[in-house]
């Protein structure tokens, strides 16, 4: 006899919850909560505090009709299995540019001999923060990568990085821009990103590898996109919105079209705030390409993963510093990027 046994008998259910128990088979557990002879006494004697909640496993107790936890999530599963090859049909065609693109950036960065990458680099750095000390800071981090021959995981990691913060940009500011446009648009989104920036990093890879196989690029890929778009979007939006009014009335007054406005002046005013959008998303598809190390993703979270796996403490710290490293100088880059546009516009 379970606890809720005379609740279902009490509202008539009783015939019910047999009607629907004969025939099933019964679990041991099942088994021996029925074969017990000293239940009846046990559930007389519980306490108001030892009231069970009423669970799907405490009701199923006293009412087989009801599902059980474990019936509610093999349900689950059999439906997106069932569903598996459809989405999949759909996905395939519209991801697969995203694995040329992985697979071509990284046998590119790979392919440059140190020589002519570290350079190329730094070049780049002094061109978006116009500061010699970020320079500086670009040529010792790579060096030192080379120096102790994590060069070519920092370079396969800077090379997911890349390409998916690109993608985040392409994809993540014209939703922003439609955010704040849009009213309605905005309240269907809000919820989407909320659940995107709260889900747990590893739980974006538990669908996607029934999905793709691990050997795909675009497995860890659309993950990091998911996972570091929100916050071009979100800022983008904030950044547009928070363009002082009077601006606006005054490109009224020349003449301006929306589009116009948008280009010359929302943009351009907002761009304080879609720089510091897109440098967190640069931390999150950082952090989370070491933990997509787990499907296949190469650079400087195999190497932590090989350290934890094999128990190999040295591996894993060294491995775990460089990723500090590089997570310092992307900040940096673009921190110092973001400090030029302020000058600039004050």
């Amino acid at each position: 006899m379970a606890f809720y046994d005379n609740v279902f008998t009490s509202v008539g259910l009783s015939d019910w919850c047999k009607s629907e128990s004969e025939g099933n088979l019964l679990t041991m557990s099942d088994f021996m909560s029925k074969s017990g002879q000293n239940e009846v006494s046990k559930i007389e004697g519980t306490s108001f505090w030892d009231i069970p909640f009423p669970s799907l496993d405490a009701l199923n107790a006293s009412c087989p009709a009801i599902a059980r936890t474990r019936d509610m999530t093999s349900g689950l599963e059999d439906f997106f299995l069932a569903t598996k090859d459809a989405i999949k049909f759909v996905l395939d065609p519209m991801t697969q540019p995203l694995s040329w693109a992985l697979d071509a950036s990284l046998e590119i960065f790979v392919a440059m001999p140190w020589f002519v990458l570290i350079p190329a680099l730094a070049v780049f750095a002094f061109y978006v923060a116009r500061s010699i000390a970020i320079v500086g800071l670009v040529l010792a981090t790579f060096m030192f990568f080379a120096f102790i021959d994590h060069y070519l995981h920092a370079v396969q990691t800077l090379s997911i990085i890349t390409v998916c913060t690109v993608i985040c940009v392409v994809i993540g500011l014209p939703l922003g821009v439609l955010m704040s446009k849009s009213n309605v648009f905005k309240k269907t989104m809000i919820p989407i990103l909320d659940m995107l920036q709260t889900l747990p990093a590893f739980v974006y890879l538990v669908p996607l590898i029934f999905l793709f196989s691990v050997t795909e690029s675009k497995l860890y890929g659309i993950a990091i996109i998911l996972y570091a778009i929100v916050p071009i979007m979100r800022l983008t939006d904030l950044g547009i919105r928070l363009v002082d009014k009077d601006v606006i009335e005054a490109a009224d007054a020349y003449g301006m079209n929306s589009r116009q406005k948008l280009i010359n002046v929302q943009l351009p005013l907002a761009m304080p705030n879609i720089m510091a959008g897109l440098n967190q998303t640069i931390m999150m598809a950082l952090s989370l390409v070491v933990i997509a190390s787990l499907v296949s993703a190469p650079g400087l979270g195999v190497l932590v993963l090989r350290g934890i796996r094999n128990l190999e403490l040295g591996v894993g710290l060294v491995a775990g510093f460089c990723i500090v490293m590089l997570a310092i100088l992307l900040d940096r880059v673009s921190k110092a990027a973001l400090s030029r546009i302020n000058t600039t516009q004050n």
